[in-house]
């Protein structure tokens, strides 16, 4: 029986999360405890990448973490970014969290609808003398690099954060007593391992969302028992929902 999950996530902000209904259905206790952290590269460690940030007119965010440490960094670095740069966000919600660094001007802030790159291009290329500077995650692909090549679009990728484990404290290790652990990124399951070198799985249910991250799990020579997205289940949500309506039969 299910009645313990560990969900890799910080908890969410807004009650109305689904996950919350999860728990008055079902009666099980959601524990919100992130895997992973991301922290900012130094600006020592970005000089290396000889990347000058004034060399752009444009810059692409593809989430907070981007928008935060871009501006950090700045900072460190005593630039002060010119009021003509301009903004090119994967969501609205992104666009919006500009504010907490810059004067939000529509005219210079544009942003897609459903969050992934693709859908932003068009957009891009409507700018296309524009010089695009693209801040990443330490942990990235090509993808990115690949898709603005083909639209011959003037880009430059950087890195301007990483992922870590997020360490867990000796207490914590001692009561890990889940039935259930819900990870995202392939860098949890390595954070698990590294945190809990003896782990057994046992009866311990293993849920992932997206296909590195289940990819990490067979990795590891762990069971996985859950994997989202599916076209029946788009969300971690939904398929856990459907998940546990099974397991309680």
């Amino acid at each position: 029986m299910i009645k313990k999950i560990l969900i890799s996530q910080p908890k969410p902000s807004s009650e109305k999360s689904p996950y919350f209904d999860i728990e008055k259905e079902f009666g099980v206790e959601l524990v919100f405890r992130p895997f992973i952290k991301v922290e900012g590269i130094t600006a020592k460690e970005f000089r290396h990448q000889k990347v000058s940030i004034l060399d752009y007119s444009a810059v692409v965010f593809t989430s907070r973490h981007a928008i935060d440490h871009f501006f950090t960094l700045a900072k460190e670095l005593r630039i002060t970014i010119p009021e003509t740069m301009k903004y090119f966000c994967v969501t609205e919600t992104i666009a919006l969290y500009i504010q907490k660094y810059v004067q939000y001007r529509k005219r210079k802030v544009f942003f897609g609808t459903t969050g992934k790159i693709q859908d932003l291009v068009p957009l891009m290329i409507k700018h296309k003398g524009e010089k695009y500077l693209v801040p990443m995650s330490s942990v990235h692909n090509d993808d990115v690099k690949i898709l603005l090549d083909s639209k011959k679009l003037q880009h430059m990728e950087c890195v301007m954060y990483r992922t870590v484990s997020n360490d867990f404290s000796e207490e914590e290790v001692s009561s890990f007593d889940y039935d259930m652990l819900v990870f995202f990124s392939p860098t949890g399951i390595q954070a698990l391992c590294k945190n809990f070198p003896e782990f057994s799985q046992g009866d311990i249910r293993i849920a992932t969302f997206g296909p590195s991250t289940a990819k990490a799990v067979e990795d590891s020579g762990l069971r996985l028992d859950l994997q989202a997205p599916t076209p029946m289940f788009p969300s971690m949500t939904g398929a856990l929902k459907a998940y546990l309506k099974d397991n309680l039969k």
